[in-house]
């Protein structure tokens, strides 16, 4: 089964009322959003760090935990995602946190710095459901896309070819065809898509360049 490329825009909030906002600009056209979660300790930015509420909706939501102690975050705010993404940087036990969101019947996976090697995860890959991969240092809307981090996309893809493969930082309508080509399938993106004019041209612009590379269907 080949992987389904994907869409998913990042949400950085600091409020509800911001949150409410960025949500209703993006909603109507995706099927998963990302929730970026912050502390101000694990990266130098605070997002999403109290106790937000979600819109119902048939729009699936993922949790990026830049934070220390994800599984405190986890045990306090599972109910409200789908899929639970942990920076392997910030874990202290990867096989605990695996079987803790398995248990409640999440989607885990894990997320790796541009200077963290895959090796480090390697013997958790058939246990997981995605890697998401950051192709900037993460914290911010708007860091620049680091081009060195292809080689590990390519990577993981011949270690695992029917993994899910994330990324996230920098995607743009310049960036995405890179990381396609890499091997990656479902791609993040923040400032891109949320402060543009247009989102829904945004999307599709991203959407324009994945979907036209058939060739690239994992």
């Amino acid at each position: 089964m080949k992987n389904k490329k994907m869409i998913i825009p990042a949400i950085i909030a600091k409020t509800q009322e911001e949150l409410n906002e960025n949500l209703s600009k993006v909603i109507d056209f995706v099927d998963i959003v990302q929730l970026d979660i912050m502390d101000n300790k694990f990266v130098p930015n605070t997002s999403l760090f109290f106790d937000f509420k979600l819109p119902k909706s048939s729009c699936l939501f993922e949790a990026h935990l830049m934070i220390e102690k994800p599984e405190k975050w986890i045990e306090n705010n599972w109910k409200k995602v789908d899929t639970i993404l942990i920076h392997y940087e910030s874990c202290t036990n990867p096989a605990a946190i695996i079987s803790d969101a398995k248990n409640k019947e999440k989607k885990v996976g894990f997320v790796l710095n541009p200077e963290t090697s895959i090796q480090n995860i390697s013997n958790f890959l058939d246990e997981i459901d995605q890697v998401l991969i950051m192709t900037v240092n993460p914290g911010f809307y708007g860091s620049p896309f680091l081009p060195d981090v292809l080689e590990k996309i390519s990577e993981l893809r011949g270690m695992k070819p029917g993994l899910d493969i994330e990324v996230d930082g920098g995607i743009t309508d310049k960036t995405i065809g890179l990381v396609d080509k890499a091997g990656a399938n479902m791609f993040v993106s923040g400032s891109y898509i949320v402060k543009s004019d247009d989102v829904e041209k945004a999307i599709n612009s991203l959407r324009k360049t994945v979907f036209s590379n058939s060739k690239n269907n994992y």
